[in-house]
């Protein structure tokens, strides 16, 4: 399974605003020079995460980002699920698109249907908090980009 560079971008988002003390604002020009991705793509990701109520955007001319909720609050499987587009492994996951003449009588989705249940019961034994162990260590990688 490979999830998409929203659902990637998004989890960068969250662990770099993980990492800021309680209540520090970030922007989205800081995070696409430390990750040295796209800001156009940052504010697809930051508007989605604010909609989602999982930071907190200011406006402003001393506005910013900052995480709406506790580390410990923001559970990864549910960003996850909530940032990916779909998850069809393959075509007959799809119903409206299914082509597969042996869709109903496989045994291949119903082994990846199962794979693809306990990849997210396993992402959603972590939070942003489990991730973001060590912010130091990050924030030195962080320090390197620019």
């Amino acid at each position: 399974m490979r999830l998409t560079l929203y659902t990637d971008y998004s989890l960068r988002v969250l662990v770099y605003l993980a990492t800021k003390p309680k209540g520090e604002l970030s922007n989205i020009k800081e995070i696409a020079e430390v990750y040295d991705i796209s800001k156009n793509h940052l504010m697809k990701v930051t508007y989605e995460l604010g909609r989602m109520k999982v930071i907190e955007t200011i406006r402003g001319r001393n506005g910013g980002i900052r995480l709406a909720l506790t580390p410990e609050e923001i559970n990864i499987g549910e960003i996850v699920r909530k940032t990916e587009e779909d998850f069809h492994l393959v075509e007959c996951f799809d119903e409206d698109n299914n082509h597969c003449i042996i869709s109903p009588v496989c045994g291949l989705k119903h082994l990846l249907n199962k794979a693809l249940q306990t990849y997210l019961e396993v992402l959603d034994q972590y939070t942003l908090a489990d991730v973001v162990k060590n912010p130091a260590t990050l924030l030195s990688y962080f320090a390197l980009s620019k």
